[in-house]
């Protein structure tokens, strides 16, 4: 029997993504890269924990996403009295029927925005962590399947410390990217000012895709090719960060499969028909910069994650 050709579901795939890009880009002024990361993990089904100040546009961008693919919307805003049954949901007893009846709490969506997750305490930070591992649920014995489109946008501000708890290793090694949108240019934030002056671009966005898009979006992400050479690139910068000094813990394998799967997504979306070194030097900071635990002497002395990620990169030898 023939195996088909790919050729087809790669070029539909590519012309989805390009339709999401384009239409989250009508409210997101000046964040290309910033849009280009989030789909990327999008596509090959990891969850993105975006770290910034307030005002950049991080609820703004989940949304819009949301209203791209027609996908259900759920906002936490997490604070220190957040209990995880407000996230997970709870049983209740139904004195009529005489039977517990579980009400589904706001896990069950499509796209969930954890707004400042470091302000809950672990306890209630612990609760998504098999939903975004396992996309399911376990609760009362039961084990409740989350919808194959489930995607964890979390937000934390960097810059204020009181009253939050930092994101243990576990919960940081389940995201798959962590990075900025930062400030976009005068002449984009004058742009935005336009946008804005009669109604939010937010109203007016129309969905481009639907659930059947973004399925074939990722089946044609995991028919991206990545030689032999070039996964074991990902995984010689994997063991560096391992064994570099100031480095406490390296990156997991965990960590090794979101870069080989995000690039396999940078490829798609390029129109390629396989991964390129480029594509995993792309996406290796955003992946594996926060899974790295730090010797605070090696903080002290002004090294940090993401210069820990460029020295792997200068130092591993790139397949050719």
């Amino acid at each position: 029997m023939s195996t088909p050709d790919p050729e087809p579901l790669w070029s539909s795939a590519a012309d989805t993504y390009a339709r999401i890009r384009d239409n989250i880009g009508k409210v997101m002024r000046g964040q290309s890269q910033a849009v280009r990361k989030l789909l990327a993990a999008f596509a090959a089904g990891g969850h993105v924990l975006l770290e910034d100040v307030p005002g950049t546009g991080k609820t703004t961008l989940a949304k819009a996403l949301a209203r791209s693919i027609d996908a259900d919307f759920q906002r936490i805003q997490f604070t220190p009295d957040l209990l995880p049954a407000d996230i997970l949901g709870v049983s209740l007893f139904n004195q009529r029927e005489q039977v517990f009846e579980f009400h589904q709490g706001p896990v069950f969506t499509n796209i969930l925005l954890a707004d400042e997750i470091n302000r809950a305490s672990p306890r209630t930070q612990s609760a998504l962590l098999e939903a975004m591992g396992e996309g399911q649920v376990s609760l009362d014995g039961v084990r409740r399947p989350l919808d194959s489109l489930f995607f964890v946008i979390a937000t934390q501000n960097p810059i204020e410390f009181q009253g939050t708890y930092p994101l243990p290793e576990a919960q940081m090694d389940r995201f798959a990217l962590r990075f900025s949108l930062g400030y976009v240019a005068a002449s984009e934030e004058v742009q935005i000012l336009d946008d804005q002056s009669a109604r939010h671009p937010l109203d007016g966005l129309e969905a481009v895709s639907d659930h059947d898009d973004i399925e074939r979006l990722r089946d044609a992400v995991r028919a991206i090719a990545i030689a032999d050479e070039l996964k074991r690139y990902v995984v010689d910068l994997i063991v560096a960060t391992r064994e570099t000094d100031g480095v406490l813990i390296g990156a997991s394998p965990r960590a090794s499969l979101a870069v080989m799967k995000c690039a396999q997504a940078l490829a798609l979306f390029d129109g390629g028909e396989f991964v390129t070194p480029e594509h995993v030097q792309e996406i290796a900071g955003p992946v594996i910069a926060h899974r790295l635990v730090m010797d605070p002497q090696a903080r002290y002395s002004g090294h940090d994650a993401e210069s820990v990620v460029s020295k792997v990169l200068d130092q591993v030898p790139v397949p050719t």
